[in-house]
């Protein structure tokens, strides 16, 4: 299988971004609040269950990382993460402004999103490629 070199690292990099802010959320949220200067939301579940989300798509990553061709239908669901946040980050950073602590984080998976849908469609045509060829 012919595919970009450039795909494995960009999930390795996607798995240990979203792990250790996973694990940072989940295990340290008031702290890193406080830190920051940021107000926490009214009750820590509001952070933490998206943060163990976080660790299980790391997860995901990993599994993409190790086997890009035979894990491509899991990139769908890393797009869908990031379109997700980006949505609702993008909205209420316009609609009213969220808390500075999110705004990275935005603009980190707009890029990663983007690159996920190229990094998809690198796979598929690389497959294309390989049957072409076997004819």
């Amino acid at each position: 299988m012919n595919i970009p070199k450039w795909i494995t690292p960009l999930f390795l990099v996607a798995a240990i971004y979203d792990g250790v802010l996973g694990i940072l959320f989940l295990a340290a949220a008031p702290w890193l609040f406080a830190k920051l200067n940021v107000p926490p939301p009214n009750h820590m579940a509001y952070v933490q269950f998206p943060a163990a989300l976080l660790i299980i798509f790391a997860i995901i990553f990993v599994r993409i990382a190790r086997d890009p061709v035979g894990n491509r239908g899991q990139i769908v669901y890393g797009i869908l993460l990031k379109a997700a946040y980006c949505g609702l980050a993008f909205y209420y950073w316009a609609a009213t402004d969220i808390p500075w602590i999110w705004k990275p984080f935005a603009i980190i998976d707009l890029v990663m999103g983007a690159l996920f849908v190229v990094a998809y469609y690198a796979i598929a045509s690389g497959n294309r490629a390989v049957s072409a060829e076997a004819r």
